[in-house]
């Protein structure tokens, strides 16, 4: 199948219309029997084929013997496609959200382990998004690309209180990666500290996930296929831990006072 016509099915034409449009788009402006001859639709179809489109303002038709039908610009058409999917996305996502959240409310042992570093990085990511108030991490290493996936979404949650508190560096693929200046580059808060090879993420004091991993021989590379992430949403330690950041982030703050 033409790969323009299975997008143009995915989005919500019949076969026969996604056919129909894109050979029209090559012709411009035809009438029925071409349309129907070059793009293979049955004669005894096309008339129907061709209103659907006019209904769905793909095409627009013109009177005379024969009717002429005319292509509509496929970035006027796909455009306005494009806005109305993702509308419907969004609200899809806040509709389901919802329901997911208070799904996951009711898990009696709510406690995850989670399996590889795409999977991982995913699940921290969907928390920092779902927070209201507040995203405080811990970092002990990153993975890699898991830096820009982070500064990609906590930019777009500024609306958050963000405190991240990080090891100067950290080996990825045996090169040195330096985790504050990474951070500070990128506009996001970042104090360094004396974290161990582990990451701790904390969303709104509810819930958290920290992640282990083995490392090389000399205690320098990650190796990513012993990763494992703990997801965890029971608000009572997920509060204590946020306790413990708050006050060891109080404490490097109130040093650097004292020092400047």
């Amino acid at each position: 199948m033409d790969e323009n016509i299975a997008i143009l099915k995915g989005i919500g034409l019949t076969m026969y219309e996604a056919q129909a449009y894109v050979t029209l788009v090559s012709l411009i402006s035809s009438n029925a029997t071409e349309i129907s001859e070059k793009s293979g639709i049955p004669r005894s179809k096309i008339y129907d084929v061709l209103k659907g489109l006019i209904q769905k303002n793909y095409i627009d038709v013109e009177d005379g013997r024969p009717l002429t039908y005319n292509v509509k610009s496929p970035v006027e058409v796909l455009s306005l496609e494009k806005n109305r999917l993702t509308t419907e996305l969004d609200d899809t996502i806040t509709r389901l959200t919802n329901v997911y959240e208070n799904g996951m409310s009711q898990v009696q042992a709510p406690i995850w382990r989670i399996y590889g570093v795409d999977k991982i990085i995913n699940q921290e990511l969907e928390i920092i998004t779902r927070a209201k108030h507040s995203i405080n991490m811990r970092i002990g290493f990153l993975f890699e690309e898991e830096g820009e996936a982070l500064v990609k979404i906590l930019k777009k949650r500024k609306n958050l209180n963000i405190n991240i508190l990080a090891s100067p560096t950290c080996c990825i693929n045996n090169k040195t990666f330096n985790i504050i200046k990474f951070f500070k580059d990128n506009d996001i808060p970042v104090h360094k500290a004396d974290i161990p090879f582990v990451k701790v993420l904390i969303s709104d004091s509810k819930e958290m996930m920290h992640t282990y991993t083995k490392f090389s021989e000399d205690k320098r590379t990650v190796l990513p296929e012993t990763a494992i992430g703990i997801w965890n949403k029971y608000e009572d330690i997920a509060r204590n831990y946020d306790e413990r950041f708050m006050n060891q982030l109080h404490k490097i703050q109130n040093k650097k006072k004292k020092t400047t």
